[in-house]
């Protein structure tokens, strides 16, 4: 009889843990969520600020490591980025606020070609996160960028000018009631990026706390990297 997936559910997966070695040389911990079967895509995921208690671990991207490797058949890379700590462990070094942290990106996009042999990579940012993508992941190899509660901290506007002049497709969710940066803020800042998607979530808030906004940002990733999978159970 199907069950309910609540926010403990955990399903099929290849789980790999695994370590990075920065070119500064630190070591960082992560962990692989592959699909059973066929990979549709793959995404790798960069956490909010761990001065805030963000890591690999963030409920958002612990859900969709545990749902959509079986759910969607997308692989889920998460990685704690330098001094941060999760359950599997702390990676070596220091907070940076998002800038020796290029490093950290640099090694993660890395491992996603090299070990994971990733055909089709996204990257995908959640607040601190996002700074991150967009600051760092200029890899020509990804496809584009998803972000998640974007606060535009630490990005520059030459960063934003990058993405404008790159051309590839950037979706952004924007939470309505997000402490940081409100959809009409986000309207404005992103303005200068023609080919950026901005999705405006009511009720929702920079933590995207609760089943239902859960269900809303996976599917809207799964719309993103693997279409042919929606709509996503609600049970399993």
């Amino acid at each position: 009889m199907p069950e309910l997936i609540r926010p403990s559910t955990v399903l099929p997966s290849k789980r790999t843990p695994f370590t990075l070695v920065t070119r500064d040389g630190f070591t960082l911990i992560g962990e692989t969520a592959s699909p059973l079967g066929e990979r549709k895509g793959t995404i790798l995921c960069f956490h909010p600020n761990p001065t805030g208690g963000g890591m690999m671990d963030s409920h958002i991207y612990k859900k969709a490591a545990n749902r959509l490797p079986e759910l969607a058949g997308i692989e889920i890379i998460r990685f704690n980025t330098r001094g941060t700590e999760s359950e599997a462990g702390k990676s070596e070094g220091t907070y940076d606020n998002g800038d020796l942290e290029k490093y950290d990106v640099e090694a993660a996009i890395a491992y996603a070609f090299d070990v994971c042999k990733a055909e089709k990579l996204w990257v995908m940012g959640w607040s601190f996160g996002t700074d991150l993508a967009l600051r760092h992941a200029h890899d020509p190899r990804i496809l584009g960028l998803i972000l998640l509660s974007p606060p535009l901290k630490y990005s520059k506007p030459e960063d934003l000018e990058f993405w404008k002049t790159d051309g590839r497709p950037i979706t952004a969710l924007i939470p309505e009631h997000d402490e940081y940066l409100k959809p009409a803020e986000a309207a404005v800042a992103f303005a200068s990026i023609p080919q950026i998607t901005l999705i405006n979530v009511d009720e929702a808030k920079h933590l995207w706390v609760g089943e239902p906004m859960v269900y809303r940002v996976l599917t809207e990733i799964t719309k993103i990297v693997a279409p042919e999978s929606l709509p996503l159970p609600e049970e399993y």
